[in-house]
C-alpha cells in the first residue's frame, strides 16, 4: 500500500500472511515481532481484548504473544477454507513451534513468543496440544459421548488456562485441575451457544448418545427442528456444563486478586450464557443467546464486589 513502511506492510492477518512469501523473507527484530503480536491481539477482526485491564502491565506483552500464537493456529484451522490446506499449514505451524523450542525462530509470533517462553519457563505441551485440537477439527465432526467431547476440550480449551496460570506464576496440579474444569465448561457453553453456527460448518458437538437417548436425531438437528426432545437434550447438556463451572469456581480463591477477577468473570459469564439458554426455553436453534453490555457490566461489578469483600474478610 502506498506510503506504508515495509514493516507495516507485513502486519497481516494469518490468512493473508501465509500467501505472501516476501513476508517470511525479511527478518523480524524482537521489537517488531512484539509490535506485530500486540497489533494482532488488539486489532483482530474479532475485536477480542485479550489483555484485561486487571492484569499487571508487566504481563501484557506476554499475553499478546500467547494470544497471537492461538490466533494463528485458530485461523489456519478455520479461515483457510480447505481442510487439506489447513492440515498442511497446521503441520508447518507445529514445525515452527518445535524450531522455536530448539532455539530457532523466524516467524514474528515465534520471535516474540520465544522471549515469553524463556522468561516464564513455558513447556511446549500446551502449545502443541492446541495445534492438535485444530488438526482434529479438520477430521472429526461428531462426538459419540461426553468422554470424547471432554477429551477434545483437553486439547482445545484446557491448555489456554494452563498457560495463563504459568504466566501468572502458578504451576501446581490443583490449580491446573480447577482451571481445566473452568476451561472445559467455557468450551461447552460456547458450543451450546453456537449450535447453529457449528452446523453451518458441518460440526455437531452435542454428544450423539445424548441426542439418541432423548429420541432426537441429527437429521432433525440439521433441519433446525425445535421439539420437546431437543429441549430435553439441551437441558441435560446445559446442566453438565454448569456442574463443570461450579467445580472450577474455587480457583478464584486460590490466585491473586487481579487474576481472580478474570477467572470469576469468565466463569460467571459462562454461567450467564447457560442462564440465557434456559430463559429462551433452550431453543438455541431459533436465536443465538448472548449477553448484553449492561449484563456484562453488572457481572463485572458483582465480581469485583465479591472478591473485594471476600478477600477483606
Amino acid at each position: 500500500m502506498a506510503g506504508e513502511s515495509s514493516r507495516d506492510a507485513r502486519f497481516l492477518l494469518p490468512k493473508d500472511y501465509v500467501y505472501r512469501p516476501q513476508t517470511a523473507e525479511q527478518p523480524w527484530s524482537l521489537a517488531e515481532a512484539e509490535q506485530y503480536t500486540r497489533w494482532l491481539a488488539t486489532a483482530h477482526y474479532e475485536n477480542f481484548h485479550v489483555v484485561s485491564f486487571l492484569l499487571p502491565k508487566r504481563l501484557h506483552q506476554d499475553f499478546y504473544n500467547v494470544y497471537a500464537f492461538c490466533r494463528w493456529a485458530d485461523d489456519l484451522g478455520d479461515e483457510i477454507g480447505d481442510a487439506r490446506e489447513s492440515l498442511r499449514l497446521l503441520d508447518w505451524w507445529r514445525g515452527e513451534l518445535e524450531a522455536m523450542y530448539a532455539g530457532q525462530a523466524a516467524h514474528p509470533v515465534y520471535v516474540a513468543l520465544r522471549e515469553t517462553a524463556r522468561k516464564h519457563d513455558l513447556p511446549i505441551e500446551p502449545f502443541a496440544d492446541l495445534i492438535r485440537a485444530f488438526v482434529q477439527d479438520q477430521n472429526v465432526f461428531r462426538y459419540r459421548n461426553f468422554d470424547e467431547l471432554l477429551e477434545y476440550c483437553r486439547y482445545s480449551a484446557n491448555p489456554v488456562g494452563r498457560l495463563v496460570l504459568y504466566l501468572c506464576g502458578y504451576r501446581d496440579s490443583e490449580r491446573q485441575r480447577l482451571s481445566d474444569s473452568t476451561c472445559s465448561a467455557l468450551q461447552l457453553a460456547n458450543f451450546w451457544q453456537d449450535v447453529t453456527v457449528d452446523l453451518d460448518k458441518d460440526r455437531v458437538y452435542i454428544p450423539l448418545d445424548v441426542i439418541e437417548r432423548h429420541g432426537y436425531t441429527v437429521a432433525e438437528l440439521y433441519g433446525r427442528r425445535f421439539t420437546p426432545a431437543f429441549r430435553a437434550v439441551m437441558m441435560e447438556i446445559v446442566e453438565r456444563a454448569r456442574r463443570l463451572f461450579l467445580e472450577g469456581l474455587p480457583l478464584a480463591d486460590k490466585v491473586d486478586r487481579r487474576l481472580a477477577v478474570d477467572v470469576e468473570l469468565f466463569s460467571r459469564g459462562g454461567l450467564k450464557i447457560l442462564e440465557k439458554i434456559e430463559q429462551q426455553n433452550y431453543n438455541v436453534l431459533a436465536s443465538r443467546p448472548a449477553i448484553s453490555r449492561t449484563e456484562r457490566a453488572a457481572l463485572l461489578v458483582k465480581t469485583l464486589l465479591r472478591i473485594t469483600f471476600s478477600r477483606a474478610a
